[in-house]
Parts: structure tokens; C-alpha cells; sequence
């Protein structure tokens, strides 16, 4: 399975990221989902300023589906990337935020005697995740394997503790 590397930074702590941006952006990929798979520009182009005919097309590509799981010793993160080369991958740790990006290229061309196609479509995207403070960001590891991303995020040794249980006693 090819390691894709996971650069960790060393900055200041980004800054808290903003509710209603966070809300907007889920909203334009729940409308692009809707809209991309008829060929047509999502409906939420009909607010913006930029004509909906830039950069968009039938082959458009989106953020990937992510699946975010936990259990006792690491949260994982799977994103389906199916077509994504390891070199076109790019998993970065900046404070407190893992960020996802990757870009896409599609080129098919056929040629005969009567005719010659040719077809391009390139799309990028960028995720980013806060990471809780129980994440061991030194061992964090990606992994690419058929189409699948799987970026596995080791807990501390604090975090694994198990939880001690207290007893609720009733007042007399």
C-alpha cells in the first residue's frame, strides 16, 4: 500500500474557523451534489457574483465523500479518490488543522480515420479538519490504497486511559 506523506508544519494555531463560512461550504457541496450530477451549474451560482460558466463543466469534480471514525486508540479519516494518484495528494498538519487537497486530470483523446476526439477535465479540491488535542500529530500516517485514502491519527497515551467510572449515589 503506497505511504502518501503527511507534512506537518510548524506554525502559529490557525485561527478558529468561521460557523457560517463552515455552514455555506456544506451547503455549495450539498447543492453541487444535487445539481453536478445533471451536467448543469449548481444552483447556488444563481447568488454569486462569477458567471456560472467558469470553470465549470459536466466532468467537474467535487470534494470527496469523508468518513470520519473512532475507537479506543486513533480517529480515522477515509476519503474515496478513486482516479487520485499518491502524487497528486497532499495531507498537511498546519496548529490545529489537518487539511486534504488533491487535484484531478482527465485527458482522453481517440483518433480514426474520420474523426478525432479530444477531452480534458481537471478539477481540485481542499478539506480541512480540526484536530482535537488528543491526537498524537507526530505519528499521524496516510494511506492510498485502490481509490481510497485512509489517514489514521493515533490518540496519546492520555487519551487511551481508560475512563473511570463514578458511582451516582442518591442524596439521603
Amino acid at each position: 500500500m503506497p505511504q502518501v506523506p503527511v507534512e506537518v508544519k510548524k506554525t502559529t494555531p490557525a485561527p478558529a474557523p468561521d460557523v457560517w463560512q463552515s455552514f455555506r461550504g456544506e451547503m455549495d457541496r450539498l447543492f453541487d451534489r444535487f445539481a453536478g450530477g445533471f451536467g448543469f451549474p449548481s444552483f447556488r451560482r444563481l447568488f454569486d457574483v462569477e458567471p456560472a460558466s467558469r470553470g465549470e463543466s459536466f466532468f467537474s469534480f467535487s470534494a470527496p465523500a469523508i468518513d470520519v471514525t473512532e475507537d479506543e486508540k486513533t480517529y480515522k479519516i477515509t476519503a474515496e479518490l478513486p482516479g487520485l494518484d499518491q502524487k497528486n495528494l497532499d495531507v498537511s498538519v498546519s496548529g490545529d488543522m489537518l487539511t486534504l487537497k488533491g487535484e484531478k486530470h482527465h485527458e482522453k483523446e481517440e483518433k480514426d480515420k474520420n474523426h478525432y476526439l479530444s477531452e480534458r477535465a481537471y478539477g481540485s479540491f481542499q478539506r480541512s479538519f480540526a484536530l482535537p488535542e488528543s491526537v498524537d500529530r507526530g505519528k499521524i500516517t496516510a494511506d492510498l490504497s485502490k481509490g481510497v485514502l485512509t489517514i489514521t491519527l493515533p490518540k496519546s497515551a492520555e487519551a487511551q486511559r481508560p475512563q473511570k467510572k463514578i458511582e451516582v449515589k442518591a442524596a439521603s
